[in-house]
């Protein structure tokens, strides 16, 4: 057993907040001493460590303790969740690392020519040969041959603005090679609409969650998923920017922000939105 002095030295913790969380109900002493004084066990400590995972996503106090006390509350999945959102954090602070020795190293000039015209051409075939008959067909009739839809796929594909694009992919990839692997190496249909499928899936739960906190364990939680599953999706190692810049994308009035509303309910690209910048710190 120990007091609560010795738990604050282990934990950091002040006494006062220990104290707070006893009153709450969050976490109660293990027993008492004859003159009244706090006693607790390994497994409180356990069960603050636990709480100070939770408030290191900013999770309120009422939540925490809600959530803890669900009959289905699973420590290890939890855990593990918290270890994923964790580890989305520690793969931005170490692009963000890299940026700024970039920066001090003076190489973070941008060159827009990002894939040469033998590289575009090599997207072209590998983009080509996995189309379907009817796509093809679709290609044919729209430009007459897929020789002239070559030659205007190249000749876009070059243009300043086209390499802008490309340039964006790149760094959502992590660089050329990892684009341009990715490109040359798609998944199948098939495995493309499971992923889809399941983030439709995300979408919905976290649509459901509208109108609440979007810092809340729960809704990180199907942040964290989403991440996960864009990854796969997207062939990425981390799809931060991506998926910030879809966020923008569902916020802005037209026919995405439509589609969505109707399909997910009123409010819901918005509320998706805040829920990915909240889990990116942005």
């Amino acid at each position: 057993m120990r007091t609560v002095n010795e738990i604050s030295k282990i934990t950091s913790i002040s006494v006062r907040t220990l104290h707070y969380y006893d009153k709450i109900g969050l976490l109660k002493p293990t027993a008492y001493t004859e003159a009244g004084y706090r006693l607790y066990d390994d497994k409180a400590l356990e069960t603050l460590q636990q709480i100070l995972f939770f408030r290191e996503f900013d999770m309120p106090l009422k939540d925490i303790k809600a959530t803890m006390e669900r009959p289905d509350f699973d420590r290890e999945a939890v855990l593990n969740s918290q270890r994923a959102i964790l580890e989305v954090k520690k793969s931005r602070l170490e692009r963000l690392i890299s940026s700024i020795d970039g920066i001090l190293k003076g190489e973070n000039e941008m060159d827009f020519e990002v894939f040469s015209r033998d590289e575009i051409k090599e997207l072209y075939d590998t983009m080509v040969s996995n189309m379907e008959s009817g796509q093809v067909d679709a290609v044919v009739r729209k430009y007459g041959s897929l020789e002239k839809y070559e030659e205007q796929f190249i000749e876009k594909a070059g243009s300043g603005r086209a390499q802008k694009n490309l340039q964006k992919v790149t760094e959502w990839y992590g660089g050329r090679k990892e684009a341009l692997d990715a490109a040359k190496n798609p998944a199948g249909s098939g495995v493309m609409d499971a992923y889809q499928k399941r983030i439709d899936k995300i979408y919905r739960k976290i649509a459901a969650k509208a109108g609440t906190d979007v810092n809340t364990f729960e809704v990180k939680e199907l942040i964290g998923e989403y991440d996960f599953v864009s990854k796969q999706l997207y062939q990425m190692k981390d799809v931060t920017e991506l998926l910030l810049e879809m966020a923008d994308a569902f916020k802005k009035s037209g026919p995405l922000k439509e589609s969505m509303e109707e399909q997910y309910g009123p409010g819901a690209p918005d509320y998706i939105a805040e829920a990915v910048k909240a889990f990116y710190g942005r």
